[in-house]
């Protein structure tokens, strides 16, 4: 924020810029200072700029032959300072911390605003200069319209870019100069016009002036700079705007909206800004037909109730960052589709104005049926503390959404959308990147759906993960889905790069198909739930219970579910109650990773050194003989249990991935009533951790021809889906192919995520 005493202390006077032939621009992307640049160029100066951003603005100066750094740093200050450069500032640049203005001290160069600049650059011309709370920009757009219709050739200097014009800057060569005047930190005081268009006033721009008090006083002290000669237009009814004209000593026009005339741009906000206009054309002597008919073609200004999309679902941008500002464009859309849905998604500018006028947002707001609120953008402030988007949330009747992430908005919104909705993007902050995101967004529910099949990691089951991942590749697009095969290990730790999970091109789904540490235990979900992109299988909290042995055997139990005896070691200084024989492994590794069986107290040292050598502690457990059977569940059915049976006698990590070492039998080979208890256990597993997708259940079931008791020894929220896995075989028994099965996870996931989505 620009303060007054900044103003008064740390910029040259004006009438040093008269021997500059160099010029660089902090800030040179901005709205007011892009056409400043491009005037200077064609007088045939130097010039050059930074930015801390490449927009298309920066872009366009690039074309032109302009030096755009894009980063602020004083290097290319340093490297073209010459004796007659002069610096010009936007006032968004902090004085203190700007490195181009301390480089611009250290070379003795001298600083000014960007106003008197402007100011400098329109001296030779006739002013007809624009201020007001609302309405600058059309205003100005409008007048510059019909003296252009008119073939007066203006100069014109538009606060943002006017497609009709080319841009924001027309370099014109007759008397007149049409310039948008902002009221914001004095900056209109550089000015020496001859006309003044007030559009209206209230208070605004406090945290610089103050009071209301103060902003009067300024605009009042701008107005009479007008000679004798010149005049004051103000529109009628409008108590701040009357409350300047009570001290104006010269001419003045007051007008009424102009009801009769047929204008491009909609809604009575607009046709108040073309009775100011058309009194500006009298005052100047224009072409009266001419004239009003620029004016009623005018279409506006870029995200003045811009329109970017006109279908079956119409996207608008606008500007909108006043609660009167908001009503106006509301009511202008109103007028311009009637019957239709009006979707607002807003972004508040500034924590002061919002706390100025967070009543008044949420009345303006409640004029749409849907509200979509963002974050205040900052600008050049502190948070406030208690001020919030969310508080104008409270306050709206209609329905709202809060979505703190401006970056999620454009797909937060597509997932509401409906046919014939009126889309809005709305505010003076970084919310004019959300109406061409979310034109993104439209365009993705138009294509196939895009799948993303995670593999690989950085776990001990990563080799396990590379076959898996590339069985489910082949198998959806056999399906005829858009898929792509990602190493999300190799992608964060080589190429360090997020963006195709984030960006337009994002997944529409990952499929999982990754085991072991890091993959099954909520890291990788933990990941995918900040990037908003859904995926296959457990949640979180499931995968991360479910990963702990020894917290799975605690949970199963409190359910009544059976489960061996066994004890937790965190260190391996713990003592064990338990001896041989028995089960150690690792207690947050896959099923048979650093898992040894032991029949011996000298194996037992081994055996516990071995599982050590893997984090998050040991689980030593009774060693239960008898048939070993894992049951698979999917999207909440239980499949038929499988029977283990390897050559070795023991089920380790070589027996389970290695092709013919064990013997797989669909169904076991247990009784009816016995396979069906396993398939209840198992469903009732998977749902008392509150898992999703696919699950698989490992017991041992002692005594099979027996009493046959089911002792369940962990749960896997990830199955493998290699050629030698367990799920795809215990399905193929009951008719489920693998593309099939792959298909059902899929559905299941985009499923839960939809209910997530709204809200169940």
């Amino acid at each position: 924020m620009r303060k007054p005493a900044e103003i008064a202390t740390a910029f040259a006077d004006r009438e040093g810029l008269r021997s500059a032939t160099s010029f660089f621009l902090v800030g040179i992307g901005g709205a007011g200072m892009s056409p400043l640049a491009q005037m200077l160029r064609r007088r045939g100066l130097a010039v050059a700029g930074s930015d801390s951003t490449a927009s298309e603005e920066t872009e366009r100066l690039q074309s032109l032959g302009i030096d755009v750094q894009i980063g602020h740093s004083g290097d290319l200050i340093q490297r073209l300072a010459n004796s007659t450069m002069a610096v010009v500032l936007s006032d968004a640049i902090d004085l203190d911390s700007s490195p181009e203005v301390a480089a611009a001290r250290t070379l003795s160069l001298p600083l000014f605003r960007r106003s008197q600049l402007l100011g400098y650059l329109t001296a030779d011309r006739k002013v007809i200069a624009v201020t007001g709370t609302h309405g600058k920009t059309t205003t100005t757009g409008m007048i510059a319209a019909g003296l252009l219709a008119a073939g007066m050739d203006p100069l014109i200097i538009v606060g943002a870019n006017v497609p009709e014009f080319g841009g924001s800057v027309v370099e014109g060569n007759g008397a007149w100069a049409v310039v948008e005047a902002c009221e914001a930190y004095d900056a209109f005081h550089d000015l020496q016009p001859e006309i003044v268009v007030l559009t209206n006033l209230e208070p605004d721009h406090l945290d610089f002036h103050g009071t209301w008090e103060n902003l009067l006083g300024s605009v009042r002290r701008f107005v009479a700079r007008v000679p004798e000669t010149g005049q004051l237009v103000i529109p009628t009814g409008d108590p701040g705007s009357e409350l300047v004209a009570k001290t104006f000593a010269g001419q003045i026009q007051s007008t009424t909206p102009a009801s009769d005339l047929r204008l491009a741009a909609p809604g009575e906000h607009n046709r108040q800004n073309a009775a100011l206009a058309l009194a500006v054309g009298e005052a100047v002597g224009a072409a009266a037909a001419e004239f009003h008919a620029g004016v009623a073609a005018f279409r506006g200004a870029q995200r003045r109730l811009q329109v970017l999309l006109d279908g079956e679902i119409t996207v608008v941008d606008d500007y909108a960052h006043h609660p009167t500002e908001i009503t106006a464009s509301l009511g202008a859309l109103r007028e311009r589709f009637p019957g239709r849905r009006l979707v607002v998604a807003f972004q508040p500018h500034l924590y002061s104005r919002t706390a100025d006028n967070l009543v008044g947002f949420s009345n303006a707001l409640n004029a749409a049926d849907i509200v979509f609120l963002t974050d205040i953008y900052p600008a050049r402030e502190a948070p406030i503390p208690g001020i919030s988007s969310a508080r104008i949330g409270e306050q709206i009747r209609k329905p709202v959404k809060y979505v703190p992430s401006r970056y999620l908005l454009p797909r937060m919104v597509a997932a509401d959308v409906q046919p014939r909705d009126v889309v809005v993007g709305m505010g003076a902050g970084t919310i004019s990147e959300f109406a061409p995101a979310f034109l993104q967004e439209l365009d993705r529910k138009q294509r196939a759906p895009k799948i993303l099949v995670a593999y690989g990691g950085d776990s001990a089951e990563r080799e396990v993960s590379l076959l898996s991942g590339r069985a489910v590749y082949d198998a959806l697009r056999s399906l005829g889905y858009q898929v792509e095969l990602v190493d999300l290990t190799e992608r964060l730790f080589g190429r360090g790069d997020l963006k195709s999970l984030s960006g337009p091109d994002r997944p529409d789904l990952v499929f999982l198909a990754v085991h072991g540490t890091n993959q099954e235990d909520g890291a990788v979900q933990g990941l995918l739930e900040l990037l908003h992109i859904p995926y296959t299988g457990s949640g979180i909290q499931a995968s991360a219970v479910a990963m702990d042995k020894q917290a799975t055997k605690v949970a199963l139990e409190r359910a009544g579910i059976r489960v061996p005896r066994g004890q937790f070691l965190r260190a391996r200084t713990d003592e064990l109650s338990l001896q041989p024989p028995v089960v150690v492994k690792p207690n947050a590794q896959g099923s048979t990773v650093g898992l040894s069986f032991v029949e011996t107290a000298e194996d037992l040292e081994i055996a516990l050194d071995r599982a050590f050598a893997f984090p998050g502690g040991v689980l030593v457990e009774e060693w239960i003989r008898g048939m070993e059977i894992s049951t698979p569940v999917l999207v909440d059915r239980a499949l038929p249990p499988v029977e283990i049976a390897p050559i070795s006698g023991r089920y380790d990590f070589a027996s389970k991935y290695t092709p013919g070492a064990t013997e797989e039998i669909v169904p076991a080979r247990l009784r009816p009533e016995v396979l069906a208890e396993a398939q209840k256990i198992a469903l009732d597993a998977h749902r008392m951790l509150g898992c999703t997708g696919a699950t698989r259940t490992d017991a041992m079931v002692r005594d099979p021809e027996g009493k046959a008791e089911i002792f369940v020894l962990e749960v896997n929220t990830l199955p493998g889906l290699t050629g030698t896995s367990l799920l795809p075989n215990s399905a193929a028994a009951v008719g489920i192919s693998f593309p099939m099965l792959c298909q059902a996870i899929v559905d299941d996931a985009l499923a839960n995520a939809k209910r997530r989505r709204m809200g169940g």
